[in-house]
Order: C-alpha cells, then structure tokens, then sequence
C-alpha cells in the first residue's frame, strides 16, 4: 500500500526560514497543492519544474500582447508558475525522489523565466509605444536579478571558506569547534526546526556539521549584531515567522516585476511598470549592499576568532570579538 501524505507532512518539508512572498503568498497554495499531487500523480519534482518554466513562458506572451487583460493574466501565470516552482522541492523532500540534476534545472529554469519575461513585458511595451527605452529596463531587471543569484552563490562560498578557516585553526590548536564557540551557540528554540520529512532527516555527522557551522556563523556576526542590537529584536520578530531578515530578495524582486507591476500597468498605465521596476531594483540592491557590509565585518570576527586561537593552543573560553 503506498503511503499517504497528509498536510502535516508537507509543513515538515518547508524551509526553515523563507523569503516572506513565499511564506505569506506562496507556501499556504502551494503546501496543499503539494498533498494532492503527491497522493494522486506520480508527477516528478523535474516534472513539476518543467511546467513551472511552462507558465512562466505562457506569461511571457501573454506580457507582450500589452493589453490591460493580458497583462493581469500573464501576472497570474508568473504567480502560478512560482507556485509550481515551489512544489518541486516540497515533493524532493517529502517523497525522498529528488535528482541530481534537479537543483541545475531549478536554477537554470529560474534564470529562463525571468530573460523571457523580461523580453516579453518590456519588449512588448517597446513594440506597442515605439518607445525603444523600455528595453533598458529589460537590461536592467536581467543584469539586477543576475547580480543577486551571482551574489548569493559567492557569498555562500565566502562563508563556506570562513567556516573551514575557523574549523582549521580550532583543529591545529587541538580545540572542539563547538567547545570553542559554544559562548556563542543560539538558544535551542530558535533554531530547532521540526524536519518531518523523509528528506529532512540528517546523519549524527550531518547533524554536527550542521551545529558547528550553526555557531561559527553566528560568533562571526558579533560586531553587527553589536552595533545593531535593534536587528537581534527584528530578526527574532521574523524568525517566529519563519520569515528571513532579508526582506528584498530575489524572489521579491520578481515577483514585484512580474505580479505588481503588469496589474500596476493595467490598472495605471504603463509608467506604473517604470515606477515598480525601479523601486525594485533599489530596493535589491540596497539590501545586497547590507548583505555585503555584514559579509566585511565577518571577516574581521574570523580574523579576531583565528588570531585568538594561534594565540592560545588551548582556550577554555575566549573574548567576544571586538
């Protein structure tokens, strides 16, 4: 008898923390979206993938025809096409049937939707207005969305290198990483997320490295924490939401140009879609901006941690980094 998944299930496969579109707009759709199709289609997370990039591009051409109507259906479709975006990785982790290949197609797709989109919304007003500015702002939203995700995946790999850093010297120094930050370790109800999900369950040593990267993270974000005590009020605010801090992501940005913009322009004009795509691409930039100053003062944290282990061979507590 196969087995049955219920919404209790699906909750369990979520990300601990997420942009808060998906959170607030996305995961309530999408979570019982997901119960249905994993009860009652063998559709596959890739499967689910394509027809994601297949609203997406339903939405493209609804965007070039320009009229008011199209543009709020093709907004819809983006929005349906995001939804089914999400599903694919729900079902990875609640059916345990996730790909190799899966994490490529989700990234390379995202990046299709939003060339097409782009194409088919500022190039469709081109067309229409003989107005050939508009494919600036095509330019713009490709080179901003591809900034981020760039960004993103550099900053990931910053950190990654900052970890084992920390990691190398405790080792030389002959000191349990996490004896070593345990000062630092967060409270267990902040970060303790129920995983009920086939996928969501890690190996004693997956669950140790997952801690240990955990705490280094969170003793090399002392300085800003320190000169921003108010951001610890509003991250906790957030975090009991299962909302990031990160408040302009990628995900935002999209959908603010592809969902509020083209329903702006419909009801509005076309100058609405301007006004939106702008606002947005400051808005990302902005909060990139702050990612990046967080990721500076990091580095002088892991500079600070570092120097106080080749210091001292064997340290019983150390100094919060100044």
């Amino acid at each position: 008898m196969s087995q049955t998944f219920t919404l209790d299930d699906v909750q369990g496969t979520l990300k601990r923390r997420d942009a808060w579109w998906t959170v607030l707009l996305v995961d309530p759709l999408a979570s019982r979206l997901v119960v249905v199709t994993a009860n009652r289609t063998s559709l596959t997370p890739n499967q689910l993938t394509f027809i994601g990039l297949g609203f997406g591009l339903c939405a493209a051409a609804l965007f070039w025809v320009g009229a008011a109507w199209a543009l709020i259906l093709g907004a819809v479709l983006f929005h349906i096409s995001f939804v089914v975006d999400c599903m694919d990785g729900k079902i990875a982790r609640l059916k345990g049937n996730g790909s190799v290949i899966g994490g490529w197609l989700d990234y390379i797709f995202d990046r299709i939707r939003v060339l097409f989109c782009s194409i088919g919304l500022f190039g469709g007003l081109a067309y229409h207005t003989g107005n050939p500015w508009w494919i600036w702002l095509a330019f713009v939203v490709v080179f901003v969305d591809m900034l981020r995700y760039m960004d993103a995946m550099q900053i990931s790999l910053v950190r990654e290198k900052m970890h084992a850093s920390v990691t190398a010297a405790c080792e030389e120094a002959g000191t349990d990483p996490l004896s070593y930050l345990g000062k630092y370790a967060p409270e267990e109800e902040n970060e303790t997320v129920d995983r009920r999900g086939p996928m969501a369950e890690r190996t004693p040593e997956q669950e140790a490295d997952a801690q240990a990267n955990l705490v280094a993270s969170v003793a090399m974000q002392q300085t800003f924490q320190g000169r921003y005590s108010w951001y610890l009020s509003a991250r906790d605010w957030l975090r009991g939401r299962r909302i990031r801090p990160h408040l302009f992501s990628g995900i935002e940005f999209q959908m603010f140009i592809f969902i509020v913009g083209p329903i702006a322009a419909a009801i509005l004009g076309s100058w609405a879609i301007a006004v939106v795509t702008i606002a947005s691409a400051v808005g990302l930039l902005l909060f990139e901006a702050v990612l990046v100053y967080k990721l500076v003062l990091s580095t002088r944290d892991m500079a600070a941690l570092v120097a106080k282990l080749q210091a001292n061979k064997s340290p019983q507590v150390v100094d919060q980094p100044s």
